[in-house]
């Protein structure tokens, strides 16, 4: 039988697309190996079975074949309200175990599972496979090691701090980390209360009893960060640490045959010139918001190109709100005439646009990013500073990480409790940034960090070794 490795993602498109590129530098080192990737669906993700981009998966890597579990849903009465949105992520795999442990049952008629590798969000299939399947599992955590450090903690600040994190206002010191304000930790983990707290504690939990962890970063990059937890100094004591496998940047790959308008506007644009703006696949803003953003554009003479989303509705939330919006009217979204007076420097794109490919253009001078840790990474390997506006989940603390820790972005002022970004503000970082010494401080930076990226995935770098070390573990089951 033919030995394969098992990769169990998060259905959330950020979680999938970078466990596709985990199995396939796998595939890289170690090409006599197959991978299975075990593909289960949200009822609000967009991301379908028929979507091109698993044909086209499968298509130019024949090695890798995608399993899809039956669709499971949640009870009828079940709340979409933020943090019940992110409880689903943790929920839905749950209901998945029998599935999953029917699916693992089968492949191993066929094929020798030398490996499980699941997404944090999936850690709901770590005792549940334990207790059936004699099978090494490793966590795949998508995001970054100062992230992954806080995470790792949480058991005993949960120990330590008998309150909800939203309802003080204290500095949280961790080891490897900058000091995060408590208002500045993820919401999932901020309130008690809520079912997902506990998740997200009885996780760490899991993860330290794992075979190993596996993270989207590369060494020099969050050098602290990971020598904290190498040396236990994120759970708890008496606790041993699972190997660190650090095997990044792993970026996603365009599968795309045609060439965006946007590339071509970009082409006629001078070198450096051009603000890039998007805000992943589930940021959005309310209609107040975008306009601001264009009268601070406007004002700013910059250049930009800007994916712009349908605006929220009053009642709706960043988490809760579908990844798949209908097209906007940008002319009914936006001031009147703002459209026309900056026609000669600014393109705007309806929803989507292929950011790689963008930020790698050579026209593209900044980013101004949700500080979702792939479009970090995506930003980090073209080269092109940031300033940093988080929107939801763990993007707010990224953004302390980025600024203090790592210096590849600047941030906004926000103002009130709906974080709003006002023109002024707008106008001045974006300045800044793109025109000032503090911005080509900033640039030099991440150019710099460019260069250690590609180090880090040649041969002989940190990121290829760490890869090779995890196929031995492979191998020797």
């Amino acid at each position: 039988m033919e030995d394969t490795i098992v990769l169990y993602p998060s259905p959330g498109r950020g979680h999938l697309f970078s466990m596709v590129e985990l199995g396939k530098q796998i595939l890289e080192h170690h090409p006599s190996i197959s991978i299975t990737i075990i593909v289960s669906a949200m009822p609000t993700e967009s991301i379908s079975i028929d979507d091109p981009y698993f044909s086209t998966l499968c298509n130019t890597n024949p090695s890798i074949t995608l399993i899809h579990l039956p669709q499971v849903s949640l009870p009828p009465n079940t709340s979409f309200s933020p943090l019940d949105f992110v409880s689903s992520f943790f929920e839905l795999p749950e209901l998945n175990n029998t599935n999953l442990h029917q699916t693992l049952l089968n492949l191993s008629k066929s094929s020798n599972i030398k490996a499980l590798i699941t997404d944090f969000f999936c850690s709901a299939a770590f005792e549940f496979v334990s207790s059936r399947h004699n099978i090494p599992i490793y966590f795949f955590y998508t995001s970054d090691a100062s992230g992954l450090c806080t995470f790792l903690h949480l058991p005993i600040l949960d120990k330590i701090i008998t309150k909800s994190f939203k309802d003080l206002d204290i500095i949280i010191d961790l080891p490897g980390i900058p000091k995060i304000p408590s208002k500045e930790l993820p919401p999932a983990i901020s309130d008690r209360s809520h079912r997902v707290y506990q998740y997200f504690v009885d996780t760490a939990k899991l993860m330290i009893k794992s075979a190993g962890l596996i993270i989207n970063t590369f060494e020099f990059l969050e050098r602290k960060a990971l020598q904290a937890i190498q040396e236990g100094k994120c759970g708890a004591p008496d606790e041993p640490v699972p190997p660190l496998f650090c095997v990044g940047p792993l970026l996603t790959t365009s599968e795309s045959k045609s060439e965006h308008e946007c590339l071509t506007w970009l082409d006629s644009q001078p070198t450096r010139s051009v603000l890039f703006l998007c805000f992943g696949s589930m940021g959005v803003f309310n209609s107040r918001q975008l306009r601001e953003t264009a009268i601070g554009l406007e004002k700013s003479g910059v250049r930009f190109l800007w994916v712009v989303r349908p605006p929220l509705a009053d009642s709706q939330t960043q988490a809760g709100r579908s990844s798949t919006p209908n097209e906007p009217c940008l002319d009914l979204l936006l001031p009147e005439g703002f459209l026309e007076r900056t026609q000669d420097r600014g393109f705007l794109v309806n929803s989507w646009a292929p950011q790689v490919e963008i930020l790698n253009h050579g026209s593209v001078g900044g980013f101004v990013t949700h500080c979702g840790w792939n479009s970090v990474l995506e930003a980090l390997c073209a080269g092109v500073p940031m300033v940093a506006w988080p929107l939801y989940a763990e993007q707010r603390m990224n953004r302390i990480f980025l600024v203090e820790e790592m210096k590849v972005a600047l941030a906004f002022r926000e103002a009130g409790d709906d974080q709003f970004v006002n023109a002024a503000e707008l106008e001045e970082r974006v300045i800044e940034l793109m025109n000032s010494k503090k911005g080509e401080a900033v640039r030099e930076r991440v150019l710099k960090l460019r260069e250690d990226a590609v180090v880090a995935k040649s041969d002989g770098g940190s990121s290829c070794i760490a890869m090779a070390k995890l196929v031995d573990c492979f191998k020797k089951g």
